[in-house]
């Protein structure tokens, strides 16, 4: 089965008169749908979107897997572990929350940010809290979060160019940039496909793309 999320549908959150916004693909804060809580271990997809000088202050986290992915612009990470870094697009950065974990995030350049965040939850809670970037992610390079039972593909299809989805329990793919065909959609920057159960299952770039797609266990 495939389920295709369009970005326009997601939940509009944020302030918008503290230069954030939001959009969430699944309920989150105020926006409750009981149909649309997760997808396997995935408990959140907000894509956000700071203004120069915007930010999230300091905020806890515990027992959640954190991948954030820079789209565009440059975002400024600070935690309570005293990790402090600069994440820029093409950057892959992950927090493990663990037993729990505070942290800062905000957009200290010039230019406008946007930025992917995915929250997974750990097949075992508790913990000690621990901090990763993988500077520029190659495309031929998967990132494992085992501690989460999923998988980050990261694909840059030329147009014309086929990627394979994986063979997964699950898979959620989302578009950052460009355009791709799956089946009979075609999914745009911000859209985002949920595949249950499929096989052999292929993207198509119909120009320069930049796709996420996460393989979840069972």
């Amino acid at each position: 089965m495939i389920s295709v999320h369009r970005a326009e549908d997601r939940f509009l959150g944020g302030d918008r008169a503290a230069g954030i916004l939001s959009r969430h693909a699944f309920s989150f804060g105020s926006f409750y749908d009981p149909d649309n809580l997760r997808f396997g271990a995935m408990l959140a997809c907000n894509e956000e979107r700071l203004a120069p000088g915007a930010g999230f202050d300091e905020h806890p986290h515990s027992h959640t897997e954190i991948v954030t992915w820079v789209v565009e612009g440059e975002l400024t990470h600070r935690d309570s572990a005293g990790h402090a870094t600069v994440v820029r697009a093409g950057d892959l950065q992950h927090l493990s929350a663990a037993a729990g974990v505070r942290h800062v995030e905000r957009n200290d350049g010039d230019g406008p940010l946007t930025f992917l965040q995915v929250w997974l939850t750990p097949i075992e809670p508790g913990g000690e809290p621990a901090y990763t970037i993988v500077p520029g992610i190659a495309d031929s390079t998967p990132y494992a979060l085992p501690a989460a039972g999923a998988m980050l593909h990261v694909r840059r299809p030329a147009a014309g160019e086929r990627t394979a989805v994986p063979d997964a329990a699950r898979a959620y793919v989302h578009v950052a940039a460009g355009r791709v065909g799956i089946g009979d959609e075609e999914l745009g920057p911000g859209d985002a496909a949920r595949i249950t159960g499929e096989q052999g299952l292929e993207l198509v770039a119909a120009d320069a793309a930049e796709v996420l797609i996460w393989e979840l266990s069972a």
